[in-house]
């Protein structure tokens, strides 16, 4: 059912808010079109589906959603991709985009004429809106990583909140020496590329990257065997990881803080919710706390990054109709008031604006500032064509250096490299 925004929740939104409230196209001149939209089941593009009676009294523009499940979803776009003609926009996850570039078109001039600040979207999730250099879509989906922490634990301790990954061994340390809790939960084992994202955020911070521009792979530098040597010595060397981390995939990671086994934990966003749930944690609110992901050294923060952006399709019958409606979901605005809406539990923001704004933070405790800080320095990456494929190389590598079958990193980095070769 979709429910009229009124104009005092639209003012509540925006009080003491920098951005402004998207306006229509004056005239209506897409009155009487429809747009068809295809969309990833989720409870943030639900809460904008019920705000769209706003959008749809606005311009005239009727929208229809359809909605696919997660798992569904990229066998969904390529049907679309294939057979064409059923959606005017889709949204696609950022590692999918360049498989089905074929999907979309250019929309710059569509998109300026919304007058959308593109400079209010991190890099790092901008970055998948654009194939070839050309805008085709705009994030309106995004999560970060940040490093969720003990307060009492690191109080006991007498260690100060790490802001490098010296201080997180040094504060992990601490930790151990004065309780039973390891110093941090880490994911070393396979599955699905996840202890690949604490070791690209080494990888940015010693100044590699996986690929050159010419697109070989990179990752077997003196960058890239430190950062590797780095992160498997926390398990290894610097035995700060929970026994049995050799298999831990990301779930195991946050089952060990959420347990009270662990003192620290590098990871998604969107987890915070489960770390203090009475049914399946330990832990109070009033135990947690989180920061930006740590740096290396005096190198820039950085974050590995999760992003769905909007599109519209090549096929589209309505672009110019399209292109209003990502101007209107594409609002900070409406962000905004998901977020602040007390009747929803929705924490993802992709504009700086609202990831700085004070309510927002105050909602929220702070994360969104912390997600900022991460983001304003974060580039993100470029996951080409063959990334499932890539990613599972590399998983392999780290999760062999991890569980001590290969001992020789350089060796290893060198044989997943070849390995990548054979396939781009």
């Amino acid at each position: 059912m979709k429910h009229l925004t009124s104009a005092l929740a639209i003012s509540a939104a925006l009080a003491g808010s920098a951005v402004s409230a998207w306006e229509a196209t004056e005239g209506k001149p897409y009155d009487g079109e429809t747009v068809h939209v295809l969309a990833v089941k989720s409870s943030q593009f639900e809460a904008h589906e019920a705000r769209l009676a706003e959008f749809e009294e606005a311009t005239g523009i009727d929208v229809v959603y359809d909605y696919v499940p997660f798992p569904n979803m990229k066998e969904a776009l390529t049907t679309e991709m294939v057979a064409g003609g059923d959606y005017d926009v889709v949204s696609i996850m950022d590692q999918w985009v360049p498989s089905l570039q074929m999907l979309v078109q250019p929309i710059e001039e569509e998109i300026a004429a919304q007058g959308i600040d593109l400079e209010d979207f991190p890099a790092a999730h901008l970055r998948h809106g654009r194939v070839g250099g050309e805008l085709v879509g705009l994030p309106v989906r995004g999560h970060v990583q940040l490093l969720f922490y003990r307060k009492d634990l690191l109080e006991q301790a007498g260690a100060d909140v790490p802001s490098t990954w010296d201080e997180v061994v040094s504060a992990a340390k601490a930790v151990q020496e004065s309780s039973d809790a390891a110093g941090i939960a880490l994911p070393y084992g396979k599955l699905s590329g996840q202890n690949l994202m604490v070791w690209i955020n080494l990888l940015w911070g010693h100044g590699g990257d996986l690929f050159d521009e010419s697109g070989e792979p990179a990752f077997t530098s003196e960058a890239g065997i430190a950062a590797t040597e780095q992160y498997v010595s926390l398990l290894r060397d610097e035995q700060i990881a929970p026994a049995g981390s050799a298999t831990f995939v990301e779930q195991d990671a946050v089952n060990s803080f959420k347990q009270g086994n662990s003192a620290m934990l590098p990871v998604w966003w969107w987890v915070r919710s489960q770390l203090s749930d009475p049914e399946q944690s330990k832990l109070t609110d009033d135990q947690i706390g989180f920061t930006s992901l740590p740096s290396v050294g005096d190198a820039d923060k950085t974050t590995f990054t999760n992003t769905w952006i909007f599109a519209v399709t090549e096929g589209a019958d309505n672009t110019d109709a399209a292109a209003e409606y990502l101007g209107w979901l594409t609002d900070p605005a409406l962000e905004r008031e998901v977020l602040l809406d007390e009747n929803l539990s929705e924490v993802v923001a992709v504009h700086f604006s609202n990831l700085r704004d004070e309510e927002v933070n105050a909602r929220w405790g702070g994360m969104h500032s912390a997600a900022a800080d991460a983001l304003a320095t974060a580039e993100g990456m470029d996951f080409g064509d063959n990334w499932p494929r890539i990613s599972e190389i590399l998983e392999t590598a780290i999760s062999s250096l991890a569980s001590g079958e290969e001992t020789d990193t350089a060796a290893a980095l060198t044989h997943a490299a070849e390995e990548i070769k054979r396939i781009r």
